[in-house]
């Protein structure tokens, strides 16, 4: 690893991140902001693409080919749908899928286009060492499923069929995106997310104080990683 990306979706979920950080020089590139760091001797950059796939498609992209990032992480907050997770517990992905990818009306399963696949992998490697990183510092971590879509889904029925046809534990808008830019360009990738609401919550509650608390829990962890790849 010779540069590192770090990126969330919202200011919210860099802020945090950009606390570790003195020194920082900014980036202005393709109607964004790209914020240099070194940690240790490790140089990164850090970004938040503005919400949903499109933007973050372009912001991991550009983190890689223009300022060339050879690893990648993602932190930032979800929607739970596995029971297990609560609100402020984390869940790295094993794996990735685009639940709003639907071209089933030619025969093809739910997220699925010709050349692509329906889940794209994480790095094994990244996640391990993710692991190892939970248990020393006593923190609840599940691996699992993550499926990305460009809505806020809140409706039970859809939360539902997202869980039934992919077998998801939670719902956010950027990391399957970020994943296939990834895999695409054999960079090793990391998505981990806490959770901001749950299955049992209706659309009227105060996202923005559980996001907020949410995006340290992320960021806090990350930063703990981080230091464990430097070792």
């Amino acid at each position: 690893m010779t540069k590192l990306a770090i990126m969330g979706a919202m200011e919210e979920e860099i802020e945090p991140l950009l606390a570790h950080f003195d020194n920082v020089n900014k980036v202005d590139y393709a109607n964004n902001t790209y914020y240099e760091v070194n940690h240790n001797g490790l140089d990164i950059v850090i970004a938040y693409s503005k919400i949903g796939k499109v933007f973050a498609t372009l912001t991991a992209s550009t983190m890689i080919q223009k300022f060339g990032c050879d690893t990648l992480l993602f932190s930032g907050v979800a929607g739970g749908i596995n029971p297990d997770l609560k609100i402020g517990d984390l869940i790295i992905a094993d794996k990735l899928c685009q639940h709003d990818l639907d071209i089933t009306a030619f025969g093809h399963p739910a997220g699925f286009v010709p050349g692509g696949a329906v889940f794209v992998e994480t790095s094994k490697e990244l996640r391990e060492i993710a692991k190892v990183v939970a248990i020393e510092n006593n923190l609840k971590v599940i691996e699992g499923t993550i499926a990305t879509g460009d809505q806020f889904v809140y409706k039970a029925e859809q939360k539902n069929f997202i869980e039934s046809t992919f077998k998801a534990d939670a719902l956010e808008m950027e990391g399957a995106s970020v994943a296939v830019v990834c895999d695409a360009l054999n960079v090793p990738c990391f998505v981990l997310r806490a959770i901001s609401d749950t299955a049992d919550m209706d659309a009227g509650f105060d996202f923005d104080a559980f996001l907020k608390t949410s995006a340290v829990n992320s960021a806090n962890y990350l930063i703990k990683i981080l230091e464990k790849l430097q070792k």
